[in-house]
């Protein structure tokens, strides 16, 4: 991926290395005149610090030659003298280049100092005449990278790790509408980005839909959650992000854990030691959002730094609500440099955030395969959840603490985070520098989220007048007296001995309907349909503590250069689940829907009383819910890369992990309690109840990650290279009791090609995944969670390529095609073979964006347009539901109206397309399409995201 607005001759932040000793005084130089982008890699190499410079700045320039002992920042002013490149800053660590000339395209972002390992000493670059390369010297693939990488050496070009790189102007083009679609800029990773703005799933390179696993959001470094999964709850892209980097498969599951899939890196901008800076970006949508980002940063003393920066919004969501969403996150950093090299920083971060949630809804599907809206419920816009949802008192058990348990949409998932973290480097000699990291997670989250479908499936699905004919009502097999086998009607008739038939009463506007009234009941929204909708209310606090700490040696001499990087890393996670009082309400199929109570009458039509508890049909339908876990996890690990000569690079790693997971678990109780006394409706108990005791468990697991990998440059242009990982997931302790971490195998090798005009990367890959481990809910008795183990093989091909034939236009292409396979699945032990060679569940086979890009005359910004293609996926593993493939175009425009002002237009889903990323989890793993209609998400329609930001 190119890198528009900062092509980092130097980049870094990686995960696994943390920045060298800052660097000032006289060095030997020996820099030939050259192209600027190899020129002045090579003299951050040999100067021993970082240099930041724009790629549209550098591109056709060529420096001149340096040589002989020289102050730094001397040798540097005479390496560009000769050029159209100006010093801005140098503060003896980080030196910043621009254009000494105006015209120059850019997108206005702030780059400071950023936490990067600079190049060291050591010339790595292929001594080729300057002639050989000036074609390629503007190359992306000269970028250097660390994540996924130790030695602050490796470029994108030499690299034998498949990594991505994103600028914040490729995050302010992408206009992503939540965290997970900022991954979205990573090839071969499938986001369903459908939930809103946080828990979307994803996966990567095949791997079975529907989850977060093997994949690592980190920020600067760390893993926001040890786990993984959750990691977006506390984690939203904001102005402080400076960049994107990630690595699949490879050294991601050794250098970090949880990650042997891919590992996403967000970077942060870091405190400015030279000058005060700020920048603040405001932003709006189509649909109602607001929201204003800030950022300062300045120098205070003796080499002390700071900065602050965050985000305040106010969320409508990409759906239609009548509810607000407020939310707000800040961060700040307390930066040290000693005149040693050495460096401390401490950083907090606290977050307060309400979030609209998304998740099924009802399609309709035609004779003819067209999937199309129910009437009265736009799957382009509309939500399910509204006024209907805002306050229910849910009957719990008396041990949870709570007989009634509240539950409102209008709160949506309230987040509330607060994380300290401290960042250690001490330089021992110029080969050898120790670091350490810790970073404390005290987080919590209050889900309120409404599941339409969930359980009863599309046997829910029917005309209200059915509901109301105890013959055919999906009711009737309810048993809602403990002891007895009565019938839902049966317990009605007796409850209401003159009923003489049954209605409807809208909670909101009391409005009832008898059940001869079929006219109304029959136009009902336009549809005549009413559902069962699983009001799903978990409670979630974690305490996540990690720490990342070791040492890095670098050594060479003739031939050969070697870094080896020794470290460890000790987490401990606890966290406390309530999920109890799951219950199911009875509501009507439209935007903001209606939920009803059910009603017995009188002959005259009168109510006699209430069959619901304000539209609650009943109550634990998800199990009792509670438990509480603890894991500690200790790892050691290396990573050595070592460079023979000037082209073969080989590097090699490893991770032991040792883990103790301990988990409580809630009884449940021979008999369910009791509602509250004068509690309305049929049902006398709450359903699965938590009895007030636990079940205790303990294991302890141990694993081994590693991975080895080889790149060799053939030529200046052309460089291949071959990896092979193996990794592993751990998947702590929830109510099915401790598990074991499950083990995940890739294997990859590619093409790299580096010109001026054209870069491109081929790779072919293949992942095992053996055992994969995950639950669902049983449809044939919802409170019961049912294990399923499985195997996913998948071979594919990935390609990413940018082609820039003019200097005004450029066009970028990244596209997966894959192969995934299911095999050996069983559910709670039991070999289910029908599944046998079965696609897994929402997974696509192909994906594919193309972006091109025009760059406006003089310097006042681009225009860019995007298509990307989704293929075909199965809404489920029996492969019963075939959601079609779909193509999203977006348009959009950055404009410099000034040095200081820019302005942004994005409108995604220009051509309102329909697309669909899942079907209905919760039905089973068998799906099907009943009475023409089933369940599943649906992306947005047309909208815009409109942002003007102001450099201070």
């Amino acid at each position: 991926m190119s890198l528009p607005l900062v092509s980092v001759v130097a980049i870094a932040a990686g995960f696994a290395t943390p920045a060298a000793a800052a660097q000032t005084g006289v060095r030997s130089f020996n820099v030939p005149r050259q192209p600027a982008a190899t020129g002045l890699v090579r003299f951050a190499q040999q100067a021993g610090i970082q240099i930041l410079a724009p790629s549209d700045v550098t591109r056709g320039e060529t420096v001149a030659a340096v040589k002989g002992q020289l102050p730094i920042e001397d040798g540097l002013r005479r390496l560009i003298g000769t050029t159209r490149l100006r010093l801005v800053s140098f503060d003896g660590r980080t030196a910043v280049i621009a254009a000494s000339r105006p015209g120059v395209a850019h997108t206005i972002a702030y780059a400071p100092q950023q936490d990067t390992a600079p190049a060291t000493a050591t010339d790595a670059t292929p001594q080729t005449d300057p002639a050989d390369t000036n074609a390629a010297a503007d190359s992306p693939q000269n970028d250097i990278i660390v994540t996924g990488n130790t030695s602050d050496r490796r470029t994108l070009f030499n690299s034998s790790s498949n990594v991505t790189l994103a600028s914040a102007a490729d995050l302010l083009r992408k206009a992503p509408r939540s965290t997970a679609e900022t991954l979205e800029l990573v090839p071969g990773v499938f986001v369903e980005g459908t939930a809103g703005p946080i828990s979307n799933n994803y996966s990567v390179r095949g791997l079975r839909g529907g989850s977060q696993q093997f994949i690592t959001l980190e920020e600067d470094g760390m893993p926001i959650l040890y786990g993984g999964s959750g990691a977006d709850f506390y984690f939203q892209n904001d102005i402080t992000i400076n960049r994107l980097e990630a690595v699949e498969g490879g050294t991601s599951g050794v250098l970090a854990p949880n990650g042997a899939g891919a590992t996403i890196n967000f970077i942060s901008m870091k405190p400015d030691h030279d000058k005060a800076t700020a920048m603040v970006r405001y932003t709006g949508a189509s649909y109602g959002d607001l929201r204003a980002d800030g950022y300062f940063s300045a120098p205070i003393a003796d080499g002390w730094a700071f900065n602050v920066g965050g985000y305040i919004t106010s969320q409508k969501g990409v759906r239609r609500t009548p509810f607000t969403f407020n939310a707000y996150d800040v961060k700040a950093m307390l930066e040290k440099k000693f005149d040693s090299g050495g460096l401390f920083r401490l950083t907090v971060k606290h977050g307060d955030k309400h979030f609209p949630y998304y998740a099924d809804m009802p399609f309709r599907v035609a004779s003819d395969g067209t999937i199309s809206s129910v009437p009265g419920l736009d799957l382009k816009r509309d939500d399910v959840g509204g006024r209907g949802f805002t306050q229910f008192l849910v009957p719990d058990a008396p041990a949870t603490g709570q007989s009634l348990r509240r539950f409102s949409s209008a709160d949506g998932v309230h987040v509330k985070s607060t994380t300290y973290r401290v960042d250690v480097e001490l330089p021992v000699s110029s080969s050898v520098r120790l670091f350490g990291r810790a970073r404390y997670l005290d987080g919590s989250y209050d889900f309120n989220g409404i599941f339409p479908g969930s359980g009863s499936g599309t046997a829910g699905l029917t005309s209200a007048l059915n509901y109301l004919t105890p013959a055919n009502s999906p009711l009737a097999g309810l048993t809602p007296l403990n002891g007895t086998t009565l019938t839902y009607f049966q317990v009605a008739q007796i409850r209401f001995p003159t009923v003489a038939q049954y209605g409807l009463r809208n909670i909101r506007t009391g409005q009832v309907i008898a059940a001869s009234d079929t006219a109304t009941l029959n136009a009902l929204n336009g549809n005549g349909l009413l559902q069962q909708t699983v009001l799903n209310h978990q409670t979630l606090t974690t305490k996540d503590f990690g720490s990342d700490f070791g040492a890095k040696w670098d050594a060479g001499s003739g031939g050969f250069q070697n870094s080896l990087t020794v470290g460890g890393m000790v987490y401990n996670v606890r966290r406390r689940n309530d999920q109890s009082a799951v219950a199911t309400v009875l509501n009507d199929v439209r935007n903001d829907s209606n939920v009803y109570d059910m009603v017995a009458l009188d002959a005259s039509g009168g109510v006699l009383g209430a069959l619901t508890n304000n539209g609650l049909v009943n109550y634990g339908n998800w199990g009792q819910g509670l438990f509480n876990d603890e894991v500690t996890s200790l790892s050691g690990y290396f990573n050595d890369e070592l460079t023979i000569g000037d082209r073969l690079h080989i590097d090699f790693g490893a991770r032991y992990e040792h883990q103790h997971v301990r988990v409580a678990i809630g009884n449940t109780a021979t008999t369910n309690a009791l509602v509250p006394a004068g509690t309305p409706g049929l049902y006398d108990n709450v359903g699965s109840t938590f009895d007030g005791t636990y079940t205790r468990q303990s294991a302890n697991y141990s694993d081994w990650a590693y991975t080895g990998g080889i790149n060799y440059e053939l030529t200046d242009h052309i460089a291949l290279y071959v990896r092979g990982a193996h990794g592993f997931q751990t998947n702590g302790g929830d109510t099915g009791g401790t598990h074991k971490p499950t083990g995940l195998t890739l294997y990859e090798g590619g093409v790299r090609f580096k010109s001026r005009m054209f870069n491109a990367s081929v790779i072919g890959f293949r992942t095992e995944f053996r055992d994969q481990s995950y639950q669902f809910i049983n449809p044939d008795n919802p409170a019961v969670a049912s294990n399923a183990l499985a195997d996913n093989f998948t071979n594919g091909v990935q390609v990413d390529a940018t082609l820039r034939p003019v200097s005004f236009f450029s066009i970028d292409a990244q596209g997966v095609y894959q192969d995934p396979k299911l095999s050996n699945l069983r559910f709670d032990g039991v070999a289910q073979t029908q599944y046998e060679g079965n696609t897994p569940e929402r997974t696509p086979k192909k994906l594919l964006t193309v972006t091109p890009s025009f760059i406006l005359p003089g310097g006042l910004g681009e225009i860019y347009g995007r298509w990307k293609y989704v293929g075909k996926i199965f809404a489920d593993s029996g492969n019963g539901i075939a959601l079609p493939a779909y193509s999203v175009f977006t348009v959009g425009a950055s404009v410099d109206v000034s040095p200081r002002l820019n302005l942004t237009v994005s409108v995604d889903n220009l051509t309102n397309a329909k697309g669909f990323t899942e079907g209905n989890p919760r039905q089973g793993q068998t799906q099907t399409i009943t009475d023409g209609y089933f369940y599943g998400r649906a992306i947005v329609g047309r909208n815009a995201l409109m942002s003007a930001t102001l450099k201070l």
